[in-house]
């Protein structure tokens, strides 16, 4: 991830359960009904954001109404707020280098030797392996969505293959590696909420990742045998229209081979994308003149058209048409405005965490889901439970990792398991299923930058639905639950 994690206020109101519930109800309800009757996929286009709005209209009044004063539930607002404007500049740079990276050839480069190489029936599973990989290396499931994963969306355009199946691949790939990375954000926050060691977390959450991981391979390996797409007939005729549009090279692939390589030697993913980013124009200038000229207003390339082509592919509205008609949609970009409408829905997602948890509704439901279980099982299902929870109802993977991770610190010890049982509850549930929640910052980042509706995509991202699955099978039989005394015999 690349979100800068919130650090909630530790001394919340004594918030009744009841109370805590009303927002969140009445929140669900009206995005229930808001998308299955109303607007459908439309939904994320404004009408969401306004729901959310409502929400946390609601629990000011519920804040109110318990003497919390209106000023503490803006300052907490502005904090949450605050606290999304290194994932805000990345949206709008993962916006601004998908414009360059298009008009340069990259992404059409990626596409074209993409199909020749993959077929339909093993994309799927080539899409996950691929994104994996990319994921590990640099840390960052937004970044691997926002450069390989939006080539492998328009592979899976050009070849007829369904986008919310490649979605899936590509976010099911993207959010295992995220996890397994050192360099990952929730992968280092997980640990430090629950009291181990960032190493210790990692080998301990192989053992339920690793078998998540093998099942999602082999569903959409199965899937890709049964595919029948409609758009592998054509592939000719799109291989030829791309050639004949763009100056295909492997060249070109250069540019993003050097942002991978920024991110692997942790160069902030904020600046590798900047970066990413006008490499993609300088490339532009050199491999695809008339196209830069074209964009500009212009026949020729020159100063002002050059300059005017790059900065509309970067900020505005793009389309490059070809002779072939199905590939017109394919290449077109959004550029940075194409982002605003996702920023517009964390502004409004965070603004209703933000007055849930300075209300105390955020802790009050996690307390109440601790007291249902009593068991061992029972805890790891009451972890499970309060960071899907606090996904759907804060909108923020990290409130799903940082509130769980605090409050259920103390039960874990006293049932004398070893502290990487909860950060490994906390990433199998918290980090992989914020990208299955339409309004949660995940989700709508994802969606997005991929361009396929959450809904669309949250039943292909197995990886994601079947980690927090995975992690209570092996709470039930017990199955690598470490104790504080083996944690100590094997230092």
């Amino acid at each position: 991830m690349n979100q800068t994690p919130q650090q909630p206020n530790t001394t919340k109101p004594n918030l009744p359960i009841y109370q805590a519930l009303i927002p969140v109800l009445v929140l669900v309800f009206l995005l229930f009904f808001n998308v299955l009757f109303a607007f459908g996929d439309d939904a994320l286009s404004g009408s969401n954001q306004f729901l959310l709005l409502i929400g946390a209209a609601i629990a000011v009044l519920v804040g109110l109404a318990n003497k919390i004063s209106f000023e503490a539930m803006m300052d907490e607002v502005a904090e949450n707020v605050k606290s999304t404007s290194g994932a805000i500049l990345i949206l709008l740079m993962v916006g601004a280098l998908a414009g360059t990276w298009l008009i340069s050839g990259i992404i059409p480069s990626m596409i074209y030797y993409g199909m020749e190489l993959l077929t339909p029936s093993i994309f799927l599973a080539s899409a996950v392996v691929i994104c994996a990989i990319i994921s590990i290396a640099t840390g960052s499931s937004w970044t691997t969505s926002a450069t390989i994963g939006i080539a492998l969306i328009g592979i899976a355009d050009a070849l007829g293959i369904p986008l919310g199946m490649a979605a899936g691949a590509i976010i099911s790939g993207a959010y295992f590696g995220d996890k397994l990375s050192p360099m990952s954000d929730t992968t280092n926050l997980a640990p430090a909420m629950a009291g181990t060691d960032l190493f210790t977390h990692i080998r301990y959450m192989t053992y339920t990742t690793l078998p998540s991981f093998i099942v999602t391979m082999v569903v959409f390996i199965i899937i890709g045998l049964t595919l029948e797409p409609n758009g592998q007939v054509q592939t000719n005729d799109l291989l030829a229209a791309i050639n004949d549009t763009f100056y295909i090279s492997p060249w070109l692939f250069v540019v993003p081979i050097a942002v991978i390589i920024l991110v692997v030697k942790k160069t902030p993913p904020l600046i590798a994308l900047f970066l990413g980013t006008i490499g993609g124009g300088v490339t532009a200038l050199l491999a695809q003149p008339d196209i830069v000229a074209y964009l500009g207003g212009g026949t020729d390339l020159n100063l002002l058209t050059g300059y005017k082509g790059l900065i509309n592919a970067i900020t505005v509205d793009t389309a490059i048409p070809t002779s072939f008609e199905p590939l017109n949609d394919l290449f077109a970009s959004g550029g940075m405005a194409g982002m605003l409408g996702t920023i517009w829905l964390i502004i409004c997602a965070m603004v209703f965490g933000g007055v849930m948890d300075a209300i105390g509704a955020l802790s009050a439901i996690s307390a109440a889901l601790l007291k249902m279980f009593h068991s061992t099982f029972g805890l790891f299902a009451s972890t499970v439970a309060s960071c899907l929870a606090i996904n759907i109802a804060a909108s923020d993977q990290y409130l799903a990792i940082v509130i769980p991770g605090k409050m259920y610190a103390q039960a874990f010890k006293e049932k004398e398991l070893a502290p990487e049982n909860l950060s490994r509850t906390l990433e199998d549930s918290g980090t992989v299923t914020s990208a299955l929640i339409p309004w949660n910052t995940c989700g709508a980042y994802q969606s997005g930058v991929l361009g396929v509706d959450t809904l669309s995509y949250a039943g292909y991202a197995v990886f994601n639905w079947l980690s927090p699955f995975m992690t209570l099978l092996f709470a039930a039989f017990r199955i690598k639950i470490r104790t504080l005394a083996q944690a100590q015999k094997s230092k």
